[in-house]
């Protein structure tokens, strides 16, 4: 018979097909309201719904507050349980560093340490053997673990590719090495440095030597900024023996000469010290060791980043590492200088030394 115009031809609906149908009707019903997620979203929106409904606002996240007031920087640390922040620039990584490190006699639980190293081959390397003590110490007996360890690795490119002492150390680097090396240590200083942080030791990677009792030595002066002499242990060719001499020339007295010469330079132009062609016959504190007490103090306008002692108010008040000409000088040297303008004297100890790694 004809089919009328128009009309539409249903299919019978087959069994199996309701029965799916009927199954996933059933599993998108669970899912959504039976849930634990879905139990969670319900629950947080009814609550929602009630503290709106009774005029509640809704919960704020926690808020930590900080007294800095509460915060004691003394000349007796250990006593006053102050956090130090031992900080350190690493390119290369010297087992004497670490185990002169964990021979530091002040309370491993109230030191946290921060590294920044470069990435490159030598960086990656150092890096690889830095986490295998870092692990190694805070898997090991409690007394022998810091209270926290912050590695990071620099976001820029190191000037130079190698850093054997008899190329970093050459004058047309200088500038461009140390506004890196200003860089690193600002980075590594503003991501550490925290609320309760009552010192901050700056020590350099290849520092291999020094007394066990360094942080409660020098915090007993109770400076702002303070710097033991810097020495490196040798061979003298001469005679034959063990011998040793002054290493960091960065800890000095200013001088008129100096003076004279910065005021002839260009504003970009930094002033270096220990070099022939800027002789500056500034008072260097290496060449001023006698021998005689190891407390004996002078007050120095610039400093040297292999041993630095600084109150982290020092820093909390602005006074970082210019890694540009500031008054015609950069990093540590430059610290200083920022330091003093902002009204911190920097003080230095002759005759109180640690030890530079000798290549």
């Amino acid at each position: 018979m004809a089919r009328p115009l128009g009309a539409v031809r249903l299919k019978r609906t087959n069994s199996i097909t309701l029965i799916i149908g009927a199954a996933t009707f059933i599993f998108i019903f669970f899912f959504f309201f039976f849930s634990p997620s879905s139990q969670t979203v319900n629950q947080s929106t009814q609550n929602s719904a009630k503290r709106s409904s009774k005029g509640i606002p809704a919960k704020a996240p926690p808020v930590t507050v900080y007294n800095l007031n509460n915060v004691t920087i003394t000349n007796d640390p250990v006593t006053h349980r102050e956090s130090i922040l031992i900080l350190t620039p690493m390119t290369r990584f010297y087992q004497e560093y670490w185990n002169n490190l964990m021979k530091l006699s002040y309370p491993h639980e109230l030191i946290t340490l921060g590294f920044i190293l470069p990435k490159t081959k030598e960086g990656n390397a150092a890096t690889a053997a830095l986490q295998k003590q870092v692990i190694k110490t805070q898997k090991g007996p409690e007394k022998d673990r810091f209270q926290g360890v912050t590695i990071l690795r620099q976001d820029f490119d190191p000037v130079l590719s190698s850093q054997d002492e008899s190329v970093r150390h050459k004058l047309e680097h200088q500038k461009a090495r140390r506004a890196v090396m200003a860089k690193a240590r600002n980075s590594l200083l503003f991501t550490t440095l925290g609320a309760s942080t009552s010192w901050v030791l700056w020590l350099d990677a290849d520092i291999v030597e020094t007394p066990p009792t360094l942080i409660q030595d020098l915090a007993l002066h109770d400076k702002p900024i303070i710097a033991p002499n810097c020495f490196q242990r040798f061979i003298n060719p001469e005679t034959g023996k063990l011998d040793e001499r002054g290493y960091d020339f960065n800890n000095w007295q200013d001088s008129e000469t100096a003076q004279k010469l910065a005021a002839e330079m260009g504003p970009d132009d930094v002033l270096f010290e220990g070099y022939a062609e800027m002789a500056t016959y500034r008072t260097l504190m290496a060449r001023v060791s006698d021998g005689g007490d190891i407390h004996t103090e002078m007050p120095i306008d610039g400093v040297g980043g292999t041993t630095l002692l600084v109150k982290a108010d020092v820093h909390r008040d602005g006074a970082m590492f210019p890694p540009f000409a500031f008054y015609h000088l950069i990093e540590t040297e430059g610290f200083a200088k920022m330091a003093k303008r902002l009204g911190w004297q920097a003080t230095g100890l002759p005759n109180y030394k640690v030890y530079h790694y000798n290549e």
